[in-house]
């Protein structure tokens, strides 16, 4: 009942279909996080493309400049040296066979998976696990790499992954309620930045069509679009 009334109370304070300034949003969202906790404030961004398509899928990986305020736990699939220079740059779980095992018994301890090319063949078979959860390592992505140090150092950094779900909408956290203002308009658009230049070819007509900000507690608030853009 409280909640319904914060909910409330938190909606009222926005005016239904107006598009907000980005900087006038940022203030609404981070007024309405009231939740005990340091909310996530996140950015849902809706394109014009059709992911079903192999040449209009939106995918990649940015380090936000101000990082999102979490820290990720990773997951390394290597062996020998790689394992060890892994572990040493703070992986969370470093493994082969033994990691293998682990994530087909439903333990899965990590939030970001990196493999080295070499693991790639143990890896593929959790496709299965790890494909639903966007946690299969991609080369493109650079999270199948052997250079595991600078992969475990960068999602350690506050590096966000986003890709375009099956209506081509893009969800991420683009840092904390207790950021300040200037903090979360700079990851913004620099995520709005990295997802223009991730333009795909086939994409037709109006690539950006709508975008809104929410904390992880309150309601969503829409954007203008053309207050996104990186200044």
């Amino acid at each position: 009942m409280a909640h319904d009334k914060r909910l409330a109370a938190a909606r009222a304070k926005i005016t239904r279909n107006q598009a907000y300034a980005l900087d006038e949003a940022i203030r609404l969202v981070k007024s309405n996080a009231t939740a005990k906790f340091d909310e996530t404030v996140e950015l849902a961004l809706s394109l014009g493309i059709d992911p079903r398509h192999a040449d209009q899928m939106v995918r990649g990986l940015i380090s936000l400049p101000n990082g999102t305020g979490k820290t990720l736990r990773v997951g390394v699939f290597a062996r020998g040296p790689r394992a060890d220079e892994a572990r040493e740059a703070g992986a969370d779980v470093v493994g082969a066979e033994d990691l293998a095992e682990k994530v087909q018994a439903g333990e899965i301890g990590f939030d970001r998976c990196i493999a080295t090319p070499d693991m790639m063949a143990l890896v593929g078979r959790l496709g299965k696990i790890l494909g639903p959860r966007g946690l299969m390592p991609n080369p493109r992505l650079g999270t199948v790499t052997m250079d595991v140090k600078g992969a475990v150092a960068a999602a350690k950094s506050g590096q966000v992954e986003y890709r375009a779900e099956k209506a081509g909408i893009i969800h991420a956290g683009v840092g904390k309620a207790s950021f300040d203002e200037a903090k979360l308009a700079e990851n913004i658009r620099a995520l709005v930045d990295a997802v223009q230049k991730a333009k795909p070819t086939g994409a037709k007509g109006t690539y950006l069509q709508r975008a809104a900000l929410s904390s992880t507690m309150g309601p969503g608030v829409r954007l203008d679009v053309a207050t996104l853009a990186a200044g």
